[in-house]
């Protein structure tokens, strides 16, 4: 592949922002989309994002910021899509030059609600692009810790391997370590689902479940998450691997995790309506967890979830999370 491919990144958030910072470490050019003309003319003259991750500071001359997506993704080779899946549909609306010879990366751990699937496969059915030009960027890694250059892992997947090599050697550096994996599907998918196990382990420390209890919730979950990928993708994976359990365990855990935090709200009483609007940031797994539901409900062969359903009967179904946990600690092992 050419050395000097043009990469454009798209989304103005933490995750965004966290690539932007990871690519100024090995390129000396970024197209960088944020939709507010305020932010972009902030970022320009203070040299870092106002809303996410200030304490980053850019060096502005390596940075091409606008906040026309057209201008971004005409000048790349090689695109990368870090929004949340929820707007996803509607960013793209105002798109209108051909994205159908670009390099396709998604940093998006989620859903996109209108279709009810994985960014990738969206972008592949929607807008004709081939998988081998596909790709996902994922963890275990927090844009916060990314900020702070502590050391973090990411996973990086393509059909194409030779893509996914060179995607990771322009993410890596002296915090960064990368690997590459031809998992696509899965890989997107486990980032997906992780998000949800996050809101169910939130519930279940603001209900006052201890480490205990927290332990078999994610030993279950991800027995779950095996279930549930080798049913949608079968491939020869080793579930125990970073971009599978390690993501899984640092979105479970960490303080950090926004879908953890918007679960822990949960199981103190907030209201579904209540905590969404008290966050400041999107937590993917509430619509993933619609978006699983229906997958649920497509599949011709049953496949066995009860900490989804769990989360599902919490979010979309009015039920109480306490009464609803209780029947799911008879349902764990």
């Amino acid at each position: 592949m050419d050395k000097n491919l043009n990469f454009a990144v798209i989304g103005g958030g933490s995750w965004a922002t966290a690539i932007v910072k990871m690519l100024s470490e090995n390129l000396d050019k970024i197209y960088w989309y944020v939709r507010s003309p305020d932010t972009v003319a902030y970022i320009r003259k203070n040299k870092h994002n106002p809303n996410y991750l200030s304490s980053i500071e850019f060096h502005t001359e390596q940075l091409v910021l606008t906040s026309d997506m057209n201008e971004a993704v005409a000048a790349a080779d090689i695109v990368i899509f870090a929004i949340p899946s929820a707007f996803l549909v509607s960013e793209l609306e105002q798109l209108t030059v051909s994205m159908k010879d670009k390099i396709i990366f998604s940093a998006i751990k989620g859903i996109v609600p209108e279709t009810g699937k994985i960014v990738g496969e969206h972008i592949h059915e929607t807008y004709d692009i081939p998988f081998r030009n596909i790709g996902v960027i994922t963890g275990p890694c927090h844009a916060e810790e990314v900020a702070l250059e502590r050391l973090s892992y990411l996973t990086i997947a393509c059909a194409d391997e030779e893509k996914a090599k060179y995607m990771a050697k322009r993410l890596q550096s002296d915090y960064i370590r990368t690997k590459v994996s031809k998992d696509i599907l899965g890989t997107e998918y486990a980032a997906m689902l992780k998000n949800i196990y996050a809101i169910a382990a939130g519930i279940a420390h603001g209900l006052g479940y201890g480490d205990n209890f927290q332990s078999v919730l994610m030993s279950n979950a991800i027995r779950e998450m095996k279930r549930f990928t080798k049913r949608i993708y079968k491939i020869d994976r080793n579930i125990n691997d970073s971009a599978y359990l390690g993501d899984l365990l640092v979105t479970g855990y960490s303080t950090f995790s926004r879908n953890r935090m918007f679960g822990n709200m949960l199981g103190k009483g907030y209201t579904v309506k209540s905590a969404m609007m008290e966050m400041k940031m999107v937590a993917e797994g509430y619509y993933a967890t619609k978006g699983v539901k229906k997958l649920k409900a497509d599949m011709k062969k049953r496949v066995k979830t009860p900490i989804i359903d769990a989360v599902y009967e919490v979010l979309y179904e009015g039920g109480n999370a306490k009464k609803v946990f209780q029947k799911l600690t008879e349902k764990l092992d």
